[in-house]
C-alpha cells in the first residue's frame, strides 16, 4: 500500500506572542501543494525504516513514521512493519515534510490494519504528533492558530495560479528560526489580509520569519527578488524556511522564474 504525503506552503504567517510554554503563539494559513514524498507499508517481523532520495536531518529512529506506528501500537496492539519513504520534500525547508509523513502514516495504518478511526481521533492522534501534523489529515486549505494545532477549514483558493516553490542550498531548523524571531506588527488579521485582491498581498501579506531570517542568510532576500523580477505576483517564504514560492498568473512568467532559479526549482 503506497500513500503520497503531500507539502504545504504558508500563505502569510504572524506570530503574535510567546506562551508560558515556550512556544509561540501564531496565525497562518496552510496551502496545499503537489510536491510530495512516498510512503509505502510491508508487513515484516520486525519495524524499520528505509529511506531513499533526499536525506534527513537527526535520527531515524525519531521519525514520525515510526513514532505514529508506536502510537497506534500502543492502543491497538498493531503487528510490525516495514515502511518505505521517498523523500521528495527537503527538510528545514518550512514544507511540512515530516510533519506531512507522520500524518499520512496514521492514515496508512488506519486503512492498512483496518482501524476504523474516526476523523476526531486521527486529529487528535496527529496533534500529539506534531503542532501542524493535523493540517495533513485532509488535503485542504486551512487556518491554523494557536501554536500551530487549531486547524479549521479555509476555502482560499489558489488553483488558477502557477505555484513555483524553490530552495536555497540551506538548512534551517524550526527552533533556529524561532529562536531569531519576534512577534511582528500586523496591520490587520490574517484573514482579512488574505480576503484583499492578489495585487495587494506583495505590501500586506507577512511571514513574520522573513525579518528576522533574511539579515543571518542574505540568499533568502535574493531568492525573493528573482521570483519578483520574474514575474511572481507575490513571492514569499514558506514557513520558518528555507523554502520559497511565488504565485504568477502567467504559465510564461512561471518558467521565466524557474529558467532563473534553474535546480533550486522544486515545483
Amino acid at each position: 500500500m503506497i500513500v503520497y504525503p503531500h507539502a504545504k506552503i504558508n500563505l502569510g504567517l504572524h506570530i503574535l506572542q510567546k506562551r508560558s510554554d515556550g512556544f509561540h503563539q501564531i496565525e497562518t494559513l496552510l496551502y496545499p501543494v503537489e510536491l510530495c514524498d512516498i510512503l509505502e507499508i510491508k508487513p515484516s517481523d520486525q519495524i524499520r525504516l528505509f529511506l531513499y532520495g533526499l536525506p534527513i536531518e537527526g535520527n531515524p529512529q525519531e521519525n514520525l513514521c515510526l513514532k505514529a506506528w508506536e502510537m497506534l501500537r500502543a492502543d491497538f496492539a498493531i503487528p510490525p512493519v516495514q515502511f518505505h519513504l521517498y523523500k521528495r520534500i527537503p527538510c528545514g525547508a518550512g514544507l511540512g515534510g515530516g510533519s506531512s509523513d507522520g500524518a499520512f502514516t496514521l492514515k496508512l495504518l488506519d486503512n492498512y490494519f483496518s482501524l476504523g478511526l474516526s476523523e476526531e481521533q486521527l486529529i487528535s492522534y496527529a496533534a500529539r504528533l506534531g503542532s501542524d501534523c493535523p493540517s495533513f489529515i485532509f488535503k485542504r486549505p486551512s487556518m491554523a492558530t494557536g501554536k500551530g494545532d487549531q486547524i479549521a477549514h479555509n476555502h482560499l483558493d489558489i488553483s488558477p495560479l502557477h505555484i513555483l516553490i524553490c530552495k536555497p542550498p540551506l538548512f534551517i531548523s524550526t527552533a533556529r528560526a524561532y529562536a531569531l524571531a519576534s512577534p511582528g506588527q500586523h496591520k490587520y488579521p490574517l484573514q482579512e489580509t488574505l480576503s484583499l485582491p492578489l495585487s495587494l498581498w506583495r505590501d500586506n501579506l507577512i511571514n513574520d520569519f522573513e525579518s528576522a531570517l533574511f539579515p543571518v542568510y542574505p540568499i533568502l532576500q535574493k531568492y525573493k527578488e528573482t521570483l519578483y523580477d520574474s514575474g511572481a505576483l507575490y513571492a514569499s517564504l514558506s514557513g520558518s524556511g528555507s523554502a520559497l514560492y511565488g504565485l504568477y498568473d502567467s504559465e510564461q512568467a512561471y518558467k521565466e522564474g524557474c529558467g532563473q532559479l534553474g535546480a533550486t526549482v522544486l515545483l
